[in-house]
């Protein structure tokens, strides 16, 4: 459980038993089971396969290019999870699966200091692993889940704000976030495509801002940024003017989202997955932090590093509208208990380097 909290896990379990007994039964091929998702679906299923005897097998597939931890240990505790190292991106390694009820393509290289010291491999993920997974898909008759990205929305008009699925985003084809941002939009082009001329059963979930234990602290986003810095009792380093507003969305709220998507979202659509509430600048958010930890850290504003993509996007909020109504979707964990939470398990498992 070095990964988990017992108590998120036992809550994901209560809440989501309902899309878990639909996944009886059925085998997935999970793409990206090593990164902060792919680890609580491995960590979800193999929890209820053993407490509610369920029978649902995965096979599981990373390639380890921006993981820190290449383990697989956390999987052979269930011999319905088959680790696979390997790259989606390599078609005939692809070709080697077949025969899965559900493919869920959570791989990617989410984080801005990764994507932008890689971009080839970020685009590549996105487009030629979705395209050779939705092959698969398509030979298998199995539902596609592709996890895309809040970022498809690029720096959203203000008057769009909520954000809803519907809004087709201003995102620029050759700024620094391109590679990230236009290989996610195209990976949902794809899955439109598999789902109207191919009739596979695709569903698209756009993430807003998830956080939670199981994040890596040299991830470089403000969430484990800030823990690392909390742990140091060092003070916490805001970029620019941190007036950019964000929400948050703690893992277990996102992860029983998810699970209803991948069973019960309607062929072909895309869907919000957050919490719309509170939005906050990053400013705001550093104060909580300070507030929970109650140690020496403050805050010092500074220049964006070198190594950060220019072009951040000012406001994000999700409308999950949506995935309310048709999914019965209600985050349910408010920011400062998230917070709490993922500060009690950072404490315990970051350096602080």
């Amino acid at each position: 459980m070095k990964f988990f909290l017992k108590k998120d896990i036992e809550e994901i379990l209560e809440r989501s038993q309902k899309q878990l007994d639909i996944l009886n039964g059925k085998k997935i091929l999970l793409a990206g089971s090593k990164g902060f998702l792919g680890r609580y679906f491995n960590e979800i299923i193999k929890a209820t396969n053993r407490i509610n005897k369920s029978n649902i097998s995965i096979t599981a597939v990373d390639n380890f290019i921006s993981s820190s931890v290449k383990s697989t240990e956390d999987d052979e505790s269930d011999k319905n999870i088959n680790f696979v190292e390997g790259d989606i991106c390599e078609n005939s390694f692809v070709k080697k699966f077949r025969n899965f009820d559900y493919i869920i393509h959570a791989a990617g290289i989410a984080s801005p200091f990764y994507y932008r010291s890689k971009p080839l491999e970020t685009v590549d993920v996105s487009v030629i692993g979705s395209r050779n997974l939705l092959e698969l898909s398509k030979k298998s008759k199995s539902r596609f889940i592709f996890f895309s990205s809040s970022e498809i929305y690029g720096d959203p008009d203000p008057e769009k704000i909520p954000i809803q699925e519907s809004y087709r985003g201003n995102v620029s084809t050759i700024g620094p976030r391109a590679c990230y941002d236009e290989s996610k939009r195209l990976g949902e082009t794809l899955c439109h495509i598999y789902n109207r001329y191919h009739g596979i059963h695709t569903n698209i979930i756009r993430p807003f801002n998830i956080y939670g234990p199981g994040m890596q602290e040299h991830d470089y986003r403000v969430m484990p940024n800030f823990a690392s810095k909390i742990k140091l009792e060092e003070n916490l380093k805001l970029y620019g003017s941190a007036n950019q507003t964000r929400t948050f969305c703690y893992i277990t709220d996102a992860i029983d989202g998810f699970l209803r998507v991948i069973t019960s979202g309607s062929p072909g659509e895309p869907y919000n997955i957050g919490n719309p509430k509170p939005e906050i600048t990053i400013n705001q958010l550093a104060d909580i932090f300070i507030k929970i930890a109650s140690n020496k850290s403050s805050k010092d504003l500074i220049e964006y590093p070198d190594s950060y993509p220019a072009d951040e996007p000012m406001r994000r909020c999700p409308d999950i509208k949506k995935a309310r109504l048709q999914l019965d979707f209600h985050p349910a964990v408010d920011l400062e208990d998230g917070i709490q939470r993922f500060l009690s398990w950072t404490n315990k498992y970051y350096k602080g380097e």
